[in-house]
């Protein structure tokens, strides 16, 4: 399918978005802090991902050794130039001042397709992953890697743990949102994100595990109302781990400029990088 093709059947499902997000919001749960041990047993595997000295994304464990994130969290917002892995750490289970685990960065890989700043944002979201490679795997009983599933369908009930940028100091839990729309490797979701958010864990609950199903690119906003974007698991990640597994670290090109996207007003989307 083209990109206009997506471009155009993104714009006319955005009343059906719009019509599924209200009838979804009354089941949906508010955002629950994870301030305490007891809140937050069972999500450690989720962290925040310090990138540099200027910024933070959210992340998951999804292997020992592995954490899944955005890869566009891997680029100086600023500046387009690719963050230095020995200046990223990730802080598994951060919250009020402590981790569960810290770790550095030995390697990390964004997919081979991305193209930070360049291109159409909705095909950048559709590779908007990347896997980082800690420099000492994290095997602690409280820390369980997260396993991954397949791509939730539309109406799907999932959920997000992630930090922001007014909660840095302590992951949150938004236990139910949806799933709204579907397009290609492309989720639209109801779950409530902002700037720090990137890189977030999607939820689906299957035998009562939660397994990783997407992970939050952006917000957009259709015409006023807010959703998330998510990128899909299957295909795209198999072929970072492929990448990561041959030691290949692709050059990624960036072009600061085409970095804001305005694709207009009434119901086409407005991103924003979370």
């Amino acid at each position: 399918m083209s990109v206009l093709s997506i471009l155009s059947r993104v714009a006319l499902c955005a009343m059906m978005v719009f019509a599924l997000r209200g009838a979804a919001s009354a089941e949906e749960s508010a955002l629950l802090r994870l301030d305490t041990g007891d809140q937050s047993k069972g999500w450690n595997a989720v962290g925040r991902l310090n990138m540099g000295k200027r910024s933070f994304c959210t992340g998951a464990l999804i292997a020992p050794n592995l954490v899944l994130t955005a890869a566009h969290c891997l680029f100086d917002a600023k500046t387009g130039v690719r963050i230095n892995p020995d200046e990223i750490e990730f802080l598994a289970g951060w919250r009020n001042g402590r981790a569960a685990a810290y770790r550095g960065i030995k390697h990390a890989i964004a997919h081979p397709e991305y193209v930070y700043g360049g291109g159409d944002k909705l095909t950048r979201v559709s590779f908007d992953l990347a896997l980082l490679e800690l420099d000492q795997p994290i095997r602690m009983v409280s820390i369980p890697p997260f396993e991954t599933d397949l791509t939730p369908l539309k109406g799907d009930e999932v959920g997000v743990v992630s930090y922001a940028k007014d909660r840095s100091e302590a992951p949150s839990l938004q236990e139910v949102c949806h799933v709204l729309n579907q397009e290609e490797k492309l989720l639209v979701l109801s779950c409530n994100v902002d700037f720090g958010s990137s890189g977030a864990p999607i939820f689906s609950i299957r035998d009562g595990v939660a397994r990783v199903v997407s992970v939050v690119s952006s917000k957009a906003d259709y015409g006023g109302a807010e959703v998330a974007l998510g990128t899909s698991l299957q295909g795209p990640l198999v072929a970072l781990r492929a990448t990561l597994a041959a030691e290949s670290s692709p050059f990624q090109k960036s072009d600061p400029a085409l970095r804001e996207l305005e694709t207009g007003a009434g119901n086409t989307a407005k991103f924003m990088k979370p």
